[in-house]
């Protein structure tokens, strides 16, 4: 015990808790100091912190207390035991929060940076927002006044109308005290005031283009602020304290180029307008970007305005014109159209009127023919029946040609004879040829079909135009035809550049060659003798027979089969050559085309003799009437002549075998007549043959007449022996195949 009593402890109680409140000061202080040092390494190393002076003085706050427990140890004084015991307890338990709090900012820290780092980015964000909401606002407003605007302007397309609104609305929407438009005037060097808002100002002032201010503008596409005293600014009343800003904007003026009716223009700009818009005077107000931007979209919906407008003014124009183009060809084509039916109404009465008289004559030559006549008497008549033909030639000619002018004409496309059609054009040739000596030779290439289709009436013609022509024209040696199917590598002709062959497993083109030893013709003539009423020089002086009808007739009629036609001759004396191609149609099956030729083909019997046929013969014009009669009284029938419809229905019996009517009579329905002929005759054995009387030969009238049941054309004038040919291919088919 002793022992224990004799350890003794190292401090005393009392200076033992000051001991205690020594360290626990020196900790709290530490803990002090490195609370703001924590904070000044996060502070650095955040890159966005919020509060920086609430930190600043909380930092100060922190390090005064600090420094207040860091003097305390050298203030230290004594205090009563209680004293010292609670303020060692109360310092022990700050010192040990105070390192507990140090310890814990260091992780508590940075989770309020990030914290407060986020909700600055989202005020940011929140903020970006507003303004773009506020953007969007604007934008929409902006639109909304475009949309007003530009309904206004495009309400119209009246050029002034659409400038002039641009002008109201703009100023109503941007509540401008002036609004302005200049235009370039036509010389293109000044701006002229054009139009104005509130028309303070006098509408023609001009100002130069050159001025700095317009290129300015002109340079842009977008909004200019000027000066409010710049020449283009200067519209309002003087005397104002402070005027208000100004802009101006250019407005292209689309030039319409290349213009169509079918087809959208080209539009380029060439010039501008320039329009100038001023803010109220006497006011803080100033232009914001979205009313720079409405400017901007409305000068340019003016131009599209504009450029409308001025692509309806230039179709308006156009479309008058248009009219008025019309109405010109519509003026000219029945100009056109009334002259045709005159020429024709013309040709009609001239071509009934003309064959009235040469059917007269050429029928009483013919009967004077056949009587008993001296030498000279016969040469007389036939000279008579020759100038008649000759002359019915000719009217055929003119109404061919007449025709073929207007386009009325058209090809009878049927299956014919080929071979036998050039074996009749020669037999019809021998007999002229023979008189002058001259030799006609045919040669037919083996390759040539034996039966074509197309039209052998028109064939026909062509072939004795072109061979009648080298039989006139030639005194000595002879006419040399040949024909051929052409090959494809001689149907082109570089005299001939719009003829283009076309060929096909159905068609070939036929090649007619006529050579002759005449008196050639001058390479110079020889265009001019395809022209209506042409001739060579030499060849008229030479020969005064012929109208020169006959080769333009032919080249039409080639140009209708879809040939071509030329001449060669080296020069006169030389002889010529006449060529042509005509397109035809090949037979299917020639057994068949063969068949069907000949089904048509008339056969003459030679019947001469036609004692006691009763014939009926219903014409207007009396000298018509009796020549007719003559004919065919000489021919041994039994003849009754009438003058009108219901005089034939009258006379006409079941005893009468063959009634010719004119179907020119004017007044009388001739086809109605024949009509009621068939009606009155309930067997078709009882009732006569009907032939019509016709100086026209189109197709019109031959349909005319077979679509009301008659059974034969005679095409005026008649002679003798067309007559019998007549009667006896009736009396033998019941009909007559061909117009006569």
């Amino acid at each position: 015990m002793e022992s224990c009593n004799c350890i003794e402890p190292q401090w005393p109680a009392d200076e033992l808790l000051m001991r205690y409140q020594y360290i626990s000061d020196f900790f709290i202080a530490l803990a002090y100091f490195s609370i703001p040092l924590e904070l000044i390494y996060f502070v650095k190393k955040s890159a966005v912190f919020p509060y920086r002076w609430v930190l600043v003085q909380f930092g100060a706050f922190i390090v005064l207390c600090g420094a207040t427990h860091l003097i305390n140890l050298w203030t230290f004084t004594m205090h009563s035991r209680t004293v010292a015991v609670v303020m060692t307890a109360a310092k022990v338990l700050t010192a040990a929060v105070s390192c507990a709090t140090a310890l814990m900012l260091v992780h508590i820290i940075p989770d309020l940076l990030s914290v407060k780092t986020r909700e600055l980015f989202l005020k940011n964000k929140a903020a970006e927002l507003d303004r773009e909401m506020g953007l969007i606002r604007t934008q929409e407003e902006t639109g909304r006044h475009v949309r007003m605007l530009t309904h206004e302007i495009r309400s119209t397309l009246d050029r002034h109308t659409i400038l002039k609104t641009t002008l109201v609305e703009l100023g109503r929407t941007l509540a401008l005290e002036e609004c302005a438009l200049w235009m370039p005037t036509r010389s293109g060097v000044e701006l002229q005031l054009s139009y104005t808002l509130h028309h303070q100002n006098p509408v023609g002032f001009t100002v130069p283009i050159q001025l700095p201010v317009i290129n300015q503008v002109f340079s842009t596409n977008r909004a200019v602020k000027i000066s409010p005293n710049s020449p283009v600014a200067k519209l309002r009343p003087s005397g104002k304290y402070m005027q208000g800003e100004v802009v101006a904007v250019r407005v292209p003026l689309l030039h319409l180029s290349n213009f169509q009716i079918n087809d959208w223009p080209e539009l380029s700009t060439k010039r501008y307008a320039l329009m100038v818009l001023m803010l109220p005077s006497d006011s803080a107000r100033q232009w914001h970007v979205h009313e720079l931007e409405l400017v901007e979209v409305v000068a340019d919906q003016v131009a599209v305005a504009l450029s409308h407008a001025a692509i309806l003014e230039e179709s308006m124009r156009a479309r008058d014109l248009l009219m008025e183009q019309n109405v010109a060809l519509d003026l000219a084509r029945r100009e056109a159209e009334t002259a045709v039916c005159a020429r024709n109404d013309f040709l009609a009465v001239m071509n009934h009127e003309m064959r009235t008289p040469m059917h007269a004559i050429i029928a009483l030559s013919s009967l004077l023919q056949e009587t008993e006549l001296t030498p000279e008497q016969r040469l007389m008549v036939e000279t008579i029946l020759k100038s008649s033909n000759l002359l019915a030639t000719l009217i055929n000619d003119v109404l061919d040609l007449s025709r073929l002018e207007d386009g009325s004409l058209q090809l009878d496309i049927e299956p014919f004879d080929l071979h036998g059609l050039f074996k009749e054009v020669l037999n019809l040739i021998k007999p002229i040829a023979s008189v002058k000596k001259l030799f006609v030779t045919l040669s037919m290439s083996s390759d040539l079909p034996e039966y074509a289709i197309g039209d052998e009436k028109r064939l026909m013609q062509i072939m004795l135009n072109v061979v009648g022509n080298a039989v006139k024209f030639s005194r000595e040696g002879g006419i040399s035809i040949s024909a051929s199917v052409a090959k494809s590598d001689s149907l082109r002709d570089p005299r001939a550049p719009d003829f283009f062959p076309v060929f096909s497993d159905n068609h070939f083109y036929l090649r007619i060659q006529v050579k002759d030893t005449g008196s050639g013709i001058s390479p110079q003539d020889i265009p001019k003798l395809f022209t209506k009423f042409a001739q060579s020089q030499s060849l008229a002086a030479k020969n005064s027979g012929g109208s020169g009808l006959g080769l333009a007739i032919c080249k039409r009629f080639v140009n209708l089969m879809d040939g071509h036609i030329w001449l060669e001759s080296e020069g006169l004396g030389k002889g010529c050559t006449a060529i042509f191609m005509v397109k035809l149609g090949l037979c299917g099956r020639s057994n068949e085309a063969k068949l069907q030729y000949v089904s048509r083909a008339p056969v003459n019997h030679g019947r001469t003799n036609f004692t006691g046929l009763k014939v009926i013969v219903m014409d207007d014009n009396g000298v018509s009437r009796m020549v007719t009669k003559g004919l065919l009284v000489h021919l041994g029938c039994d003849v009754a002549t009438v003058s009108s419809g219901d005089e034939c229905l009258k006379v006409v019996n079941n005893e009468h075998k063959v009634v010719f009517m004119d179907v020119s009579i004017p007044g009388i329905d001739i086809y109605a007549v024949a009509v009621r002929i068939h009606e009155k005759f309930a067997r078709r054995r009882d009732r006569p043959l009907i032939v019509a009387l016709t100086g026209n030969t189109d197709r019109v009238t031959k349909e005319s007449c077979m679509r009301v049941g008659m059974d034969g054309v005679i095409l005026k004038p008649v002679s003798v022996d067309k007559m019998r040919s007549v009667l006896s291919e009736l009396l033998d088919h019941g009909v007559l195949l061909e117009a006569q």
